[in-house]
């Protein structure tokens, strides 16, 4: 359930990349290529890692780097697709993203370290 919510922006996310960041002339490969990039820009923005040397770090663990991480970063990483996609259609270079990226997820960590989330569904209309 956890990593489902990291879901809920990636399609905005995926579009933003494919309406901005590749051009027909490119291979397959170098579509890939730009994805995982992108992917990667999120994970070294909020996790301090690429999903490689994750993959490297944690050779026992199944699963990825996004399948480790708890609920406040799934929710901070939904959160980075939205504002990674309005990111690149303003056509932000990658550097630039990387560096406001990293202050939002800096930021909302910090947040949602400081609320105890388990008490939003005992408020009214909190169906969590």
């Amino acid at each position: 359930m956890n990593r489902a919510l990291s879901k809920v922006n990636y399609r905005i996310h995926t579009d933003a990349v494919k309406e901005n960041l590749i051009p027909p002339e490119l291979t397959p490969e170098q579509i890939a290529y730009t994805y995982a990039s992108e992917a990667d820009l999120l994970n070294v923005a909020l996790l301090g890692q690429t999903a490689k040397q994750w993959k490297n770090n944690n050779p026992g663990k199944k699963g990825n780097v996004r399948d480790d991480a708890n609920l406040n970063q799934l929710l901070v990483l939904a959160n980075m697709e939205s504002y990674n996609a309005i990111l690149i259609e303003q056509g932000k270079p990658q550097s630039e993203r990387l560096i406001l990226l990293r202050n939002l997820a800096i930021r909302q960590m910090d947040t949602l370290a400081s609320i105890n989330l388990s008490a939003v569904s005992t408020l009214p209309g909190g169906d969590m």
